[in-house]
C-alpha cells in the first residue's frame, strides 16, 4: 500500500548541496558557470587576486558583471605568486569537488595549479578550463574574448544588414553561454564520478561555444549549402521568417513561412488573395520576391499597433514577437510571471535585482543567493576553515599574502 506524500513535507536539499566550488575565473565565462553551480546548490568560493577580478577595474559595466556573476559566492583575495599564497590555494583545493578557470593561457600552470597538478594530488577532483581557443589548435595561446570568438566563429559574417559592415551580437553572448556548457560540463563530471569514484580534466573555449550555438547554419553548409550571408532580418530561405514588421508604434518580428501558417495569416488579415498571388503562393515564390513581400506585410500591419499584432496573430497562432527594449521587458507580466527576478541582499542589507536561472526545478523558488561579495570579504572566515590560527591569518596579513 503506497501513501501519498504529505503537502507539508520538507523541501528535499538544493541538488547540488555539499559540493565544493574553487572559483578562480575572472570576468564572465568561469564565474558564470562557477554562479550556475552555487544556484544549484553548491559551496562556491571565489579566489581573487589581492586587486580583485579584473572585471572589478573597467567601470560600470565591470561592476555589472561581478553583481551578474557571483551571486552566492565567498571571496578571498591570494597573492598566488607567493608560495604561501599557493599554500593556501592548495589547502582549499584540497577540501574542494571542482576547480573552475578561465584565466589567460598557461597563468595556472605557470603557478603550479594547472590541471594536471592538481588531479594528479588529488584525483577526485572535476577540473574546467575555460580558454578562448582549443587547447590543441594554433590558436591555443592567444587570448580569447567574447568579441574573438564572435567573429572567428563566422557568427559575425551573417550578423548585420548585407551592405554594412559585420556586426557582433549586442551583449557578450558567448561569454555567457561558454558559462552555461560549462556548467553543464561540470554537472555530468559530477554524475560521472558517482560511479567511478574519479574525477575529470574538462575543456571548452569561447570559439567551441560561438561554433555550437550555430549548429544548424554550420550543418547545412557542411552538407554542401552556399557560404551564409549577411541579410540583416529574416531567414534566408524561408518567408516570412523573422521578419521585422514596423507597426504603428513600434515593430514585431513575424514568422509564418509555413504554407499552413502563411494562409492563416492570410486570412486573418482579410487579405485572402495573398495566397493565391503567383509572388507569395509558396515559400520558394516569398523569398524570392522578399522586398515585394516586405512590403505587403508593412502594408497589412502598420495600421495596428505593437500589442494589437502581437494580440492578433498570437491567438491565431501565428509566431510573432514585440521588438521591446528593456524597460518594456521589465515591465511584461511575462518576466514577472517567470519568477527569473531575484533580490540579491548584501550583508549591510542593501542589494540588487539580477536574474536567476532560466529554468525551474518542480515547484521550488528560485534560490536567494546572497549579493557579489566585495574582493577578499570572506578571506579570515575562509582561512579559518582551511585551519588557520588567528595568529597564522594575522602573519598572512602583514606578509601580504591575502587582501
Amino acid at each position: 500500500m503506497s501513501v501519498a506524500p504529505s503537502r507539508t513535507a520538507p523541501r528535499p536539499a538544493a541538488p547540488l548541496s555539499g559540493v565544493r566550488i574553487i572559483d578562480f575565473g575572472q570576468y564572465i565565462a568561469g564565474p558564470g558557470a562557477a554562479m550556475v553551480l552555487a544556484e544549484l546548490g553548491a559551496s562556491v568560493t571565489k579566489i581573487e587576486p589581492l586587486a580583485g577580478d579584473q572585471a572589478r577595474h573597467i567601470g560600470r559595466y565591470g561592476e555589472s558583471m561581478v553583481r551578474a556573476y557571483n551571486r552566492g559566492k565567498r571571496s578571498i583575495a591570494l597573492d598566488l605568486k607567493s608560495e604561501a599564497g599557493r599554500e593556501v590555494a592548495w589547502r582549499l583545493i584540497a577540501g574542494s569537488d571542482v576547480v573552475i578557470q578561465n584565466l589567460r593561457p598557461g597563468v595556472m600552470d605557470k603557478l603550479g595549479l594547472g590541471a594536471a597538478e592538481v588531479r594528479q594530488r588529488h584525483p577526485r577532483v572535476i577540473y574546467l578550463s575555460i580558454s578562448g581557443f582549443p587547447s590543441a589548435g594554433p590558436s591555443r595561446d592567444r587570448p580569447g574574448y567574447d568579441i574573438a570568438a564572435q567573429a572567428e566563429s563566422g557568427l559575425m559574417s551573417v550578423t548585420g544588414e548585407p551592405d554594412r559592415l559585420p556586426q557582433k551580437v549586442g551583449v557578450p553572448i558567448i561569454d555567457a553561454a561558454a558559462a552555461h556548457v560549462g556548467a553543464q560540463a561540470v554537472l555530468a563530471a559530477l554524475y560521472g564520478r558517482e560511479r567511478t569514484g574519479q574525477g575529470e580534466t574538462l575543456e571548452t573555449s569561447l570559439l567551441e561555444t560561438a561554433l555550437h550555438l550555430q549548429a544548424a547554419t554550420w550543418c547545412e553548409y557542411l552538407g554542401g549549402g552556399p557560404e551564409p550571408t549577411r541579410i540583416g532580418d529574416g531567414q534566408p530561405h524561408n518567408a516570412p521568417a523573422a521578419d521585422v514588421v514596423p507597426t504603428r508604434d513600434g515593430h514585431i518580428v513575424l514568422s509564418a513561412y509555413a504554407q499552413e501558417h502563411w494562409q492563416r495569416f492570410c486570412r486573418v488579415m482579410g487579405r485572402e488573395e495573398l495566397a493565391s498571388d503567383p509572388r507569395f503562393a509558396t515559400n520558394a515564390s516569398r523569398v524570392a520576391h522578399r522586398a515585394e513581400l516586405r512590403a505587403v506585410l508593412k502594408e497589412c500591419l502598420s495600421g495596428y499597433s505593437t500589442e494589437e499584432c502581437v494580440a492578433l496573430l498570437g491567438r491565431n497562432q501565428i509566431v510573432t514577437g514585440a521588438v521591446r527594449r528593456y524597460r518594456d521587458v521589465l515591465a511584461s507580466a511575462d518576466l514577472q510571471a517567470s519568477g527569473m527576478l531575484v533580490e540579491a541582499v548584501a550583508a549591510d542589507g542593501g542589494g540588487y535585482r539580477a536574474l536567476g536561472l532560466p529554468y525551474r526545478l518542480g515547484d521550488a523558488p528560485q534560490p536567494a543567493l546572497a549579493a557579489a561579495p566585495e574582493c577578499g570579504a570572506d578571506g579570515a572566515a575562509l582561512l579559518a576553515e582551511a585551519g588557520y590560527s588567528e595568529q597564522d591569518i594575522a602573519a598572512l596579513r602583514q606578509d601580504g599574502v591575502i587582501a
